[in-house]
């Protein structure tokens, strides 16, 4: 499944521009500095890891020049002032790819860096590359997609979280050891750990994507057990009174792959204390600071609130599906490091137990055994042992 294709006319003039770009790099003069690439989320968001990292180089290596990618449909880089971005699928774009001494992405070679570049990949032969993930691996096993793996096979380094991801990226994965480097997730340098609320006001709710939903009908989405699952929690009157009594704030935010079917979401409710909002209108990295606590499924951003030990209900009303379709990494009835509700009602008696007595996240205790770093270093980490210590 790919997640952005393009019509013939356009595969002409990428392939087009990728043959010109690799000959015209060929006799361009060497770098004066090393010459850094770096994406993320498809180039639509200054998100995750990718976005962290960026910043980490732009702010604390200028013995590098360092460029970031993003696609010319959003405005992003001008709203947060981005130095240095390239379009995604310009001429520019695949010059710096030859170009480039090192590369670093979040998702994938093809979607944050080089467009359409997995036919010609085996022609850049000197950038290190390195896949620096969106997140933490745990919950849904890898698929591997046919035009993955000769990205794949060329990626230089897959940084890890801790020995735990890097054990999953070994022993799941099947990846070549010395492929594999632990330094720490980026993102997580934005975090302070063991920073819990005072009281829970503030509540994110994120469920992730099922692949097997993707190509539904309308009719058959609304009536598969994760849209039922969601419209009988938010359209539950205990829900909603507690929300209201307690005075809490929820906050919505939708898969940017459930994009096509928001609207029977956003019908369900809509108040001043239970809002709706995209991928598109959010920083996630800023919500996790933010919120006081998650109700989720199986995201890989549970990983930052157990980082800074807020409080986690998995609601895992699909638990038997999800690991029959996709399998997960995690034992989901023992290895989970929050509370898991299977219902509506154990939902609701959870967070009227958390917001009423227990702001903090009683399974903190197991942040040491996924994490191996609680320093703010994990960029520093990276970019030292990818690019070398900062002259």
């Amino acid at each position: 499944m790919k997640l952005k294709n393009f019509n013939w006319y356009q595969s002409i003039l990428i392939k087009l521009k990728i043959v010109a770009a690799r000959r015209l790099s060929m006799i361009l003069p060497k770098n004066k500095q090393p010459l850094v690439l770096v994406g993320g989320n498809l180039g639509e968001k200054y998100e995750d890891n990718a976005s962290v990292f960026h910043t980490y180089l732009v702010e604390h290596r200028p013995d590098l020049k360092t460029y970031w990618m993003y696609d010319e449909n959003t405005n992003y880089v001008e709203q947060e002032n981005i130095p240095a971005a390239v379009k995604l699928g310009s001429f520019k774009n695949y010059l710096l790819f030859f170009q480039s001494d090192y590369t670093f992405h979040g998702h994938s070679i093809i979607y944050d860096l080089a467009p359409d570049v997995e036919k010609y990949i085996h022609l850049n032969t000197h950038t290190v590359m390195t896949h620096i993930s969106h997140g933490i691996e745990g919950f849904k096993k890898i698929l591997i997609q046919e035009e993955d793996k000769p990205l794949l096979s060329r990626t230089n380094f897959f940084n890890c979280a801790s020995d735990y991801e890097r054990n999953i990226k070994l022993k799941g994965w099947k990846f070549p050891e010395e492929k594999l480097i632990t330094t720490g997730m980026a993102r997580f340098d934005r975090l302070e750990t063991d920073s819990p609320a005072k009281e829970v006001r503030n509540i994110l709710l994120m469920m992730t994507w099922r692949e097997w939903l993707l190509d539904l009908t309308e009719e058959e989405f609304i009536r598969s057990d994760y849209f039922r699952a969601m419209a009988d929690l938010l359209n539950d009157p205990e829900f909603n009174h507690l929300i209201t009594s307690k005075e809490l704030n929820v906050k919505v935010i939708l898969h940017p792959f459930m994009k096509s079917y928001e609207k029977h979401f956003t019908s369900l409710k809509d108040s001043s204390s239970l809002s709706f909002v995209t991928f598109d209108d959010v920083s996630i990295k800023d919500e996790v600071i933010e919120a006081d606590m998650l109700l989720t499924d199986y995201t890989s951003v549970s990983w930052d609130f157990l980082y800074q030990n807020k409080p986690i209900i998995f609601y895992m009303f699909d638990q038997e599906a999800m690991e029959a379709e996709r399998g997960t990494y995690l034992d989901l009835d023992k290895d989970l490091y929050g509370y898991k509700a299977k219902s509506t009602e154990e939902v609701f008696d959870l967070l009227e137990y958390i917001v009423t007595q227990a702001p903090a996240n009683p399974f903190y205790e197991k942040a040491g055994d996924y994490f191996d770093y609680f320093d703010q270093e994990n960029c520093r980490r990276l970019a030292d042992k990818v690019l070398g210590p900062k002259v």
